[in-house]
């Protein structure tokens, strides 16, 4: 058998659109007459519900990976520094926020959502004991989006490390610590 000229082989999208197009033409002549408007309306539906099914699961909030003991309040922590027994405080939060105004004593490890970030925190930690009192900030935005909190306490527990918190700050450092003139300091990152 011999092809014309110009003959080009079907390539995979128009095989797969033809196919879809012939079995969707099957199907709807196989209804019976008073169905085929009905199942043609409800075809035109279902990819947009398939993508507002997957907007949903992408948009679920992800779990939190430390227990709600490990949450610490502001005013809790505030009052511990207060009274001179600062545990280690550390701030995963991008370094322009912690030069303009930090938790007094607060260490900055840059933010945890970078690999950098990462491993500044895992220098600053470095020195202490597995067995510390670690409270880990850091107040960017809300704590329910943070993108610094939840990569930096996984690396801690990864280490081994067994007495981290997490500074509960659901609005941002400014309303939560702040305004509320809980100890803090401004100052250029160690």
């Amino acid at each position: 058998m011999v092809r014309p000229d110009r003959f080009e082989l079907p390539t995979f999208w128009f095989v797969a659109r033809r196919s879809i197009q012939l079995s969707y033409g099957r199907a709807l002549y196989s209804l019976p007459n008073f169905l085929q408007p009905r199942y043609a309306v409800c075809m035109r539906f279902i990819p947009a519900a398939g993508l507002l099914l997957l907007s949903l699961a992408f948009a679920q909030e992800t779990a939190d990976p430390w227990p709600a003991s490990a949450m610490l309040e502001p005013a809790t922590l505030a009052s511990t520094l207060r009274s001179g027994k600062a545990p280690v405080i550390i701030s995963v939060a991008f370094p322009v926020l912690y030069r303009g105004r930090h938790i007094l004593h607060a260490i900055d490890a840059g933010p945890g959502s970078k690999p950098e970030g990462i491993e500044a925190l895992k220098k600053a930690v470095s020195a202490y004991p597995k067995d510390s009192e670690i409270v880990l900030y850091c107040g960017c935005c809300p704590m329910v989006k943070c993108p610094n909190i939840r990569p930096a306490y996984r690396a801690l527990t990864e280490l081994g490390f067994t007495r981290i918190r997490v500074l509960n700050i659901p609005t941002n450092m400014h309303t939560d610590w702040v305004r509320e003139n809980y100890p803090s300091e401004a100052g250029n990152s160690n």
